[in-house]
């Protein structure tokens, strides 16, 4: 681990060259797909087949990249130039402009190859919408403006249990200071998502601001068992600056919230919409498994031979045929239950975005126990695959070359974000007593 004087050596790099000094993949290495993909896909089917044709790009060194750890500017040059990254976009501003419930689908076909990717394609996608949701309307229209023509990638340091960043007002400005235990994306960011408490108040403040300045000092200390290359370490914020006309959902005159903005249920949505995203890349990272597990059976699993009823074939025994049919038929039902959960959300913002106010706690309410109907599925169905895929593998399946393991350990890893029993207590409720939940940063 490096020292705190080398860090504050590199971050000092970082802001005069824009990249920093740890080890890196290459972005040059994908730059030859500007040219081959300079228009976006028009609908749902051209979307999914460019995520297809992204997850085949990365599945060629998905184990090496995952065992070497290195920072992923080159997995995020492939997400800038394939267009995914503006899936949510407005067209005016050159975006996809497609629903949640396709962007959810791509997240998921990113994940079924590699789940740190998949993982940061959502966050982006989630990050990007920030101030369409507790921001005004001009501020929505201002940022997705500049992250949609500039084609920005965004992070995210807004971790609600670690609530070290704090807020003081300076003229027309506001100053972060602070830290994060984690982040997400935001080394590999071109712009950050921020969240803190104004001094002197419990009211709580997002903006965005540039990644690249010598107030923001990541630390380079992501280094878990799983999603390794999420970029999810620690990161330090020493006076960093942000117009009051940034922000989201205040007044930049009197320094006050908007209480028509940030008081009513649509501007909690980013709750539900980020759990929905959770469950798509646990969805994918098991799909993903299942498949490569299911390729593997087929061509180099041995059959048992003391079994009592030998078979020539292991793709032939009844324990690996009923195992594959077990898991092919519970992520069939996760995937019908995310699929339900994805339209649904999409058809809430699809109502209430022009009118926010018309969004009741009740049917917000609603939405956020079909969304976590779908966390509870697709986190028990996944670790459920993910881990008993080895039974119908064999021993040979855990050398370390062929990462099968790499499914469990990216779904086991997230899947601790935020305990999932919270999820079955407040569905529970919901089923018992008719009570919707009270909007929650996790919920």
């Amino acid at each position: 681990m490096a020292s705190n004087g080398y860090h504050a050596s590199l971050n000092a790099q970082v802001a005069t060259s824009g990249y920093p000094t740890v080890p890196a993949t290459d972005p040059s290495v994908h730059e030859h797909l500007k040219e081959k993909w300079t228009d976006l896909p028009t609908n749902e089917t051209e979307w999914l087949k460019k995520a297809v044709d992204v997850a085949a790009i990365l599945s060629v060194d998905v184990v090496q990249r995952d065992r070497e750890n290195k920072s992923p500017k080159a997995e995020i040059a492939l997400l800038k130039h394939s267009g995914l990254t503006k899936v949510l976009g407005p067209k005016k501003y050159g975006g996809g402009e497609q629903s949640w419930a396709v962007a959810y689908k791509l997240i998921r076909e990113v994940a079924k190859v590699d789940g740190s990717i998949g993982m940061l394609l959502g966050y982006h996608l989630l990050w990007t919408t920030t101030a369409n949701v507790v921001g005004t309307p001009e501020q929505a229209d201002r940022w997705q403006e500049k992250i949609i023509t500039n084609n920005y990638f965004v992070g995210g340091a807004v971790n609600p249990r670690n609530s070290d960043l704090k807020i003081t007002s300076d003229g027309e400005e506001i100053v972060f200071n602070g830290s994060k235990f984690f982040n997400t994306g935001g080394v590999v960011s071109d712009v950050t998502v921020l969240e803190g408490v104004l001094d002197g108040t419990q009211d709580h403040i997002f903006t965005i601001v540039e990644t690249c300045q010598p107030g923001i000092e990541f630390l380079h200390d992501w280094d878990n068992v799983g999603l390794r290359l999420t970029e999810s370490g620690g990161v330090k914020f020493s006076n960093v600056r942000s117009s009051w006309k940034d922000a989201f959902g205040w007044d930049a005159s009197s320094k006050k919230p908007l209480p028509e903005i940030l008081t009513i249920p649509f501007a909690s949505l980013l709750l539900p919409t980020i759990q929905l995203v959770f469950s798509n890349f646990y969805l994918g990272i098991a799909l993903g498994g299942l498949e490569y597990a299911s390729k593997y059976t087929a061509k180099s699993t041995r059959a048992w031979p003391f079994g009592g009823d030998n078979k020539d074939k292991a793709s032939e025994e009844f324990y690996i045929l009923a195992t594959y049919g077990n898991f092919h038929a519970h992520l069939r039902a996760a995937t019908a239950l995310t699929d339900r959960a994805g339209d649904r959300l999409s058809a809430v913002y699809a109502a209430h975005s022009a009118d926010r106010s018309s969004l009741t706690a009740r049917a917000r309410g609603e939405l956020a126990e079909e969304v976590a109907s779908a966390k509870v599925v697709t986190t028990d169905t996944g670790l459920r695959v993910t881990s008993g895929i080895f039974e119908a593998t064999g021993a040979t399946s855990t050398k370390s070359k062929f990462g099968v393991d790499r499914f469990w350990r990216d779904i086991r890893t997230h899947t601790l974000h935020d305990p999932v029993a919270y999820k079955n207590r407040e569905l529970g409720r919901f089923q018992l007593l008719d009570e919707i939940p009270e909007p929650t940063w996790y919920t």
